[in-house]
């Protein structure tokens, strides 16, 4: 492999705006953004840990998402607000690659971790009872035990070092000499390639194969569950059980949908002049609203969380989550 001749010592980000004033408000704005992230994010993971009632495998595997959301936008948050307070807008090129590498890592994982609470759901409402080889009913709850799902996660956390690595050490035969402006506020992947000088084929290559096959299969593996799931809730004859199955699905379904629609438009819209501006917004939202909403949405909407909120907080008259 050729050994990296990196000549650029920094890289320059794109301003979110030439005008302090602006910045300074942009600062207050993303700031209370990523400190009600961070907030309701741990919030949930806290209820997780501590109310008995949610010692589950759907919110065992919420409070990993919930997790994840909180290290994702740790990784593009505080440098944003740190440029947007200064308005220097350069980063190290080793802080730069460092950077790429948890978007990367932390993106896989979310992926996966969607993929995982497809497959709980599939299982909760269409194969509520498994039969084992020697035909003995086997519940949800020992086909979604501790057991599996602690495998499962580890699996999501551990998969999800396979691209970045890969990724990383592709970068190592490239040259980068300049010039080192990107287009966006956060290093990532496609746009270090465009300001390398060297042939970045097997590189452009090794992206779209790799993030074709891993988006293919994230894709299916998320989606094709929710087509058995929707086939057997339209089989339910009373619309209350209707409700009651569809209730459990639609938090998952909506970040699911935030999740992918934004990955889609970041990635596979083509970055021209004309849609900028459009760009830098959806990935503002990708990178700083998407990881709050997912708490907001879950918490809404589910009348466990809402219950254990109450309980730890002493709304309710009650001492003690159980």
């Amino acid at each position: 492999m050729m050994k990296n001749q990196t000549t650029i010592s920094s890289v320059l980000l794109i301003s979110l705006s030439d005008n302090q004033k602006i910045s300074y408000v942009l600062f207050i704005i993303f700031l209370l953004i990523y400190l009600m992230t961070f907030l309701t994010n741990f919030l949930i993971i806290l209820l997780v840990l501590t109310c008995a009632h949610l010692h589950t495998p759907m919110y065992f595997f919420l409070g990993n998402l919930a997790f994840l959301d909180m290290s994702y936008s740790s990784v593009t948050a505080p440098r944003m607000l740190r440029h947007l307070a200064t308005q220097h807008w350069s980063i190290s090129f080793p802080e730069c690659i460092a950077q790429m590498f948890f978007v990367i890592y932390f993106g896989c994982c979310e992926v996966y971790l969607l993929s995982s609470m497809s497959y709980d759901r599939y299982v909760a409402i269409c194969r509520p009872l498994h039969y084992s080889p020697i035909c003995r009913p086997l519940h949800y709850s020992r086909v979604m035990s501790w057991g599996t799902c602690t495998q499962m996660v580890s699996l999501v956390w551990s998969y999800g070092l396979l691209a970045p690595i890969i990724y990383t050490l592709c970068l190592r035969r490239l040259t980068f000499c300049g010039p080192n402006f990107i287009q966006n506020f956060f290093c990532d992947l496609p746009h270090l390639l465009q300001i390398s000088c060297s042939d970045t084929s097997i590189n452009v290559l090794v992206l779209i194969v790799g993030g074709g096959l891993l988006s293919v299969a994230a894709f299916v593996a998320t989606f094709y569950p929710y087509v058995r799931i929707f086939s057997t809730v339209f089989k339910i004859r009373t619309s209350d059980g209707k409700r009651k199955a569809f209730s459990t699905c639609t938090s998952h379904l909506t970040v699911v949908f935030i999740f992918y629609a934004s990955v889609t438009f970041i990635y596979f819209v083509p970055n021209t002049s004309n849609l900028l501006t459009l760009n830098q917004v959806v990935t503002v939202i990708y990178a700083l609203i998407t990881p709050l909403l997912n708490p907001l949405i879950y918490s809404l909407r589910n009348k466990d969380l809402k219950v254990a909120l109450r309980r730890t907080l002493h709304i309710d008259g009650t001492r003690r989550c159980t």
